[in-house]
């Protein structure tokens, strides 16, 4: 099985398109997650939506906007309120997590494939078979 990131920005105006993609694919929403971490003392948010694996083709698309949205617990957002409302709506909880930041890894690939591991292993993600 294939289990990829696929970023679509920063969370300005694209937070239009994950809410967008995650209405559309309702049957195969698996997650809606927030990933929180810290840039330069500021507290962000990438949010995530995680679709089930495609059958054929085990291919598992992440969408991401990565690291541009003020996280709620410290800052309440109206794009934060856009996507817990959606959840909401799609009967969906918002699972929250603590990772480290994009900044850290010289490429963004690493910093994919550590989210990917820190998935797999809270049980979010299946283990590749």
């Amino acid at each position: 099985m294939i289990q990829r990131f696929i970023e679509l920005g920063e969370g300005f105006s694209d937070i239009y398109e994950l809410i967008e993609l995650a209405k559309a694919n309702q049957h195969r929403l698996l997650h809606m997650m927030a990933l929180h971490t810290t840039i330069d003392d500021k507290q962000v948010t990438s949010l995530v939506v995680v679709l089930k694996p495609t059958d054929p083709g085990k291919f598992q698309a992440l969408y991401i906007c990565r690291e541009g949205i003020p996280n709620p617990n410290y800052l309440a957002n109206q794009r934060y309120g856009l996507f817990a409302q959606t959840a909401e709506i799609l009967n969906k909880t918002i699972h929250e997590l603590s990772v480290k930041p994009s900044t850290i890894f010289h490429e963004k690939e690493l910093y994919y494939q550590y989210l990917i591991g820190i998935l797999r292993l809270n049980h979010y993600l299946l283990p590749l078979h």
